[in-house]
């Protein structure tokens, strides 16, 4: 019986997949008109083998960095992990208090929540920062007098639309000139500038205010940074290169601790608390990490195939940047096996399977099948039969919560994913150049991006209803937007190196042959729609929200992750200083105590 209702749960799923799939990507100039995605490509199973001497294209990928680092780890003794955790209670229990105290000390309590959040720690004071800033809302007057300084003015309006509150940016009126420009004497307020800059990133279509307001920071911040002897000018450079919304809880942890405690009036406990959780989560995250690579070797990938990146490592650190909370191990589990296994699959497709092999591998994954396997070519086999027990390791691990119809969804979003890589090798085949709108319509699929959202709600816990998966599996706006991000930032940093082995026509090069336009062009115009999907985040996360916020951070780390590593280059397919850094920094080296 249980089994019965699992199959009519996942025909509902597909059911609503085929009634909507193609009217659900389309955002800004993006449309689908013009394409036909084939549902299904399940044809009778071939007889005879494949030649294996057919012609392959090579992407050299680099090997695995990292080696047999993090196969081992040594936990502390136990006696010595208690004592901190007892430690990290008391610590937490006396900001508690300091938080009350300075509950009606507006100035002083926008700077304790602000530290809070960029330490890293927000996560340990949940109910205290969200009543402290339901009461700042509820009593929030443009005419107060701590909104005449563009410092205090610029962190409340970001906090609190962080949080949600859609607070109009009427208050940054205050600081325009008689002309509408704004004020000339704000460029020697630099702290100001920078929140100004910072609560910038917040802003949703339509706000013109803060459009002026980010090109007036900005142009001004940049001059400061070219001053190598401003004693600000490390801290401005990172800002202008990484801003807070756009930053990683973890990877802003590590950073800011080393800035805070270099502040003169800092918080000593404060401080102390965030060292200490910071390197109490290290150590939960390297154990995880750990584990899953002993899974991974165990696979035996990077001697079975040689050609696919070997990026478990990577690809650890960018599911830590979506969840690295201790009550989403599960979550981490589940969702690291996935990336890992969708980054072979995509590498088979786009660098070495033939169109007929793929073609073999499309059917197999839509049978879900383990007898499958033996249809498969030889090198296909080991990938195929990992990913059937992941989601059985899935399956185990949602039945013991009675939870089992989450798995079904996040079979149809891979499902679907596969199908969109086959349209993606049936394009390369014939040699087609879709127009963008044809090609966005698949490519917002082929990201990835949809099905790990949907993914990453698995092993959430009660906070991942039905109606949750409902939500996210539908591609509402917010998923749409990150999956633009995604795609457009992918695209421009990576086009070139795939196109030099062959791949299928990226956003840009269809905006350059539809157009009729040079590169650059089609890079502006792609990082236009870019900048657009982030307002549509923002707007997206404003209350009343659709899914409860612990949900929707999911997307927007998600977002996060892109902006980091695909800012510049694809820090994820060639690992470089950047993504090496960042591991070490948050796998490897603890915050010195």
């Amino acid at each position: 019986m249980a089994k019965e209702h699992e199959t009519i749960a996942k025909s509902k799923i597909l059911s609503i997949f085929k009634d909507s799939y193609m009217i659900r990507f389309h955002m800004g100039f993006f449309s689908n008109q013009n394409m036909s995605l084939p549902l299904s490509v399940t044809a009778p199973i071939p007889t005879q083998r494949l030649n294996p001497e057919a012609a392959r294209r090579s992407a050299n990928f680099r090997p695995c960095f990292w080696g047999d680092r993090f196969l081992t780890y040594t936990p502390a003794d136990p006696v010595t992990h208690a004592r901190k955790v007892q430690q990290i209670e008391e610590l937490k229990d006396e900001l508690r208090n300091e938080l009350k105290a300075t509950a009606r000390k507006s100035s002083q309590l926008l700077n304790f929540i602000d530290s809070i959040q960029r330490l890293g720690l927000a996560y340990q004071f949940e109910r205290e920062i969200k009543e402290a800033l339901e009461d700042m809302y509820q009593t929030y007057n443009l005419d107060d007098d701590d909104n005449d300084d563009l410092t205090n003015a610029s962190l409340r309006f970001r906090l609190l639309r962080q949080e949600g509150y859609h607070i109009p940016p009427d208050v940054f009126n205050k600081f325009k000139d008689d002309e509408g420009n704004f004020k000339e004497s704000l460029t020697g307020d630099l702290p100001g500038l920078l929140a100004l800059y910072e609560a910038t990133h917040l802003m949703v279509h339509g706000e013109d205010i803060l459009e002026e307001a980010l090109a007036f920071s900005t142009a001004h911040l940049q001059s400061m940074a070219t001053d190598s002897t401003h004693p600000l000018a490390a801290q401005v450079t990172r800002a202008l290169k990484r801003p807070i919304r756009k930053c990683l809880t973890r990877v802003e942890a590590r950073h800011y601790i080393s800035v805070y405690q270099e502040d003169g009036p800092h918080n000593k406990t404060l401080l102390k608390l965030s060292k200490l959780d910071f390197n109490l989560l290290q150590s939960l995250h390297r154990k995880e990490l750990s584990e899953v690579t002993r899974w991974w070797k165990g696979l035996n990938f990077a001697k079975k195939m040689p050609f696919a990146r070997d990026r478990l490592v990577e690809g650890y650190f960018w599911i830590l940047g979506v969840y690295f909370e201790p009550q989403y191990s599960l979550a981490r589990r589940i969702l690291i096996k996935v990336l890992a296994m969708i980054s072979i699959i995509d590498d088979i497709y786009d660098a070495y399977g033939t169109f007929e092999e793929l073609k073999l591998f499309t059917e197999a994954i839509e049978r879900w099948d383990a007898n499958s396997v033996n249809q498969l070519p030889d090198y296909m086999k080991p990938c195929y039969q990992a990913l059937l027990d992941v989601y059985e390791e899935m399956e185990e691990e949602m039945a013991k919560e009675g939870n089992l119809y989450r798995v079904q969804y996040a079979k149809a979003a891979i499902e679907r994913q596969i199908q969109a890589y086959f349209v993606e090798a049936k394009w390369l085949n014939q040699e087609y150049t879709p127009t963008l709108d044809e090609y966005m319509s698949n490519a917002l699929i082929s990201s990835g991006y949809s099905m790990l959202m949907t993914t990453s709600f698995v092993g959430m816990g009660d906070i991942a209803t039905k109606e949750a998966f409902d939500w996210v599996f539908n591609d509402p706006k917010m998923v749409r937007a990150s999956s633009v991000i995604c795609r457009l930032m992918d695209d421009i940093v990576s086009h070139e190196f795939e196109q030099k082995r062959g791949h299928v026509a990226s956003a840009v090069e269809c905006y350059m042959k539809q157009h009729g336009v040079c590169k650059q062009e089609a890079y502006d115009e792609l990082n236009k729609q870019v900048v657009n999907a982030w307002k549509d985040m923002n707007k997206e996360c404003l209350k009343p929200t659709q899914v409860p916020m612990p949900l929707l951070t999911r997307v927007l780390n998600f977002s996060r992750v892109i902006d980091i590593l695909y800012k510049d280059e694809d820090q994820y397919t060639h690992v470089g200083k950047l993504m090496k850094d960042l591991i070490a920094s948050i796998l490897i080296d603890p915050v010195p105590i």
